[in-house]
């Protein structure tokens, strides 16, 4: 309902913004039309409307946002998964407020992780059945089933056909394994602009400070906004992270999460792996991590293999039993 209004009141602003003929057209100011968007909800919109909707601000939205940045970095999956009914509300707004488009697909994706959230901490009631296996999950990777369901119906999106030749080559140039080049929809959703309200910015979400660090340019023109430049930063960041860590499972924890706190976590813990970290990575990391390996094996029909980018090494990443011997799985 409320979206149906916002788009009426948005057709009926530009149509009253077109009325005054006879004059050369001017540019239209989004803010201007957003006021007037605004006027004409409280002129027009039917008081039971009213009562249930107010007309978006940006105050309440960034209010929101850094209450969804909170729970994501928080450790609490109930404190993410409660935030649901907002995030749709602000994903609504975001279409309407002049300057927050750019928001909306990284919005999407959060409240992709915000369902899996809800989905994970659920249990079945006493007369509930268990849910049925959704396929093998690899070893130490909580939640890889319940990623593995979500994105086997999830469409490939628009300009993956035009966009993925040229991130895998960046990232087979850089010396990691091409297939790892889908963390990009887990990003971005594969848009170029997408940003989010702490600053990242493109295909890999790659904030300032991490951008200038990898010799890109954020101002005039954004590097981050260029897709073979950006891929190979992110590719060179992705190698630093296996390379010090030691997995791809914890260089994508790293890589979502922050080196330096990975860093901080795995020496407080005394772990050496992913599965020493998961249970107090943050709310966002513990569904991110499964959902980049799942979202690579959906995509190119193999799971990532952990030591892809070490050719001298045999594939897999050796893994310590509870009684000490080794093996090795695909991650």
């Amino acid at each position: 309902m409320r979206a149906r209004w916002i788009a009426w009141i948005a057709a009926g602003a530009l149509a009253s913004a077109a009325e005054a003929p006879k004059q050369p057209p001017q540019p239209v100011d989004p803010d201007e039309l957003y006021d007037l968007g605004q006027q004409m909800f409280d002129q027009f919109a039917p008081p039971e409307v009213k009562e249930q909707y107010a007309f978006p601000t940006r105050d309440e939205w960034d209010q929101f946002a850094v209450r969804l940045q909170r729970a994501l970095d928080g450790d609490s999956l109930e404190g993410l998964a409660a935030l649901g009914p907002e995030a749709h509300a602000a994903l609504d707004a975001s279409r309407s407020l002049p300057g927050y488009g750019d928001y909306a697909d990284w919005l999407r994706l959060r409240i992709d992780e915000i369902e899996a959230a809800r989905l994970a901490v659920a249990r079945p009631g006493p007369s509930a059945p268990a849910p049925p296996a959704v396929g093998p999950a690899p070893p130490m990777i909580p939640f890889y089933g319940l990623w593995l369901s979500r994105e086997r119906n999830r469409p490939v999106p628009a300009g993956a056909s035009a966009l993925m030749p040229v991130l895998r080559a960046a990232f087979a140039a850089e010396g990691v394994p091409p297939d790892l080049a889908w963390i990009a929809e887990a990003e971005s959703t594969l848009n170029p602009e997408a940003r989010n309200p702490s600053g990242a910015t493109g295909l890999f979400q790659l904030t300032p400070d991490t951008a200038h660090a990898l010799g890109l340019s954020t101002f005039l023109p954004d590097d981050r906004t260029k897709p073979e430049k950006s891929a190979h930063a992110a590719a060179r960041l992705l190698a630093q992270l296996r390379a010090r860590f030691g997995s791809w499972p914890l260089a994508l924890a790293g890589y979502n999460a922050g080196e330096g706190r990975l860093s901080r976590l795995l020496a407080s813990r005394g772990a050496h792996d992913y599965a020493g970290v998961a249970s107090s990575l943050p709310a966002e990391t513990r569904m991110y991590v499964p959902k980049v390996c799942a979202l690579v094996e959906v995509r190119t029909g193999k799971p990532l293999e952990a030591s892809s980018a070490n050719p001298g090494r045999s594939p897999g990443l050796a893994l310590l039993t509870p009684n000490g011997s080794r093996h090795l799985v695909h991650l």
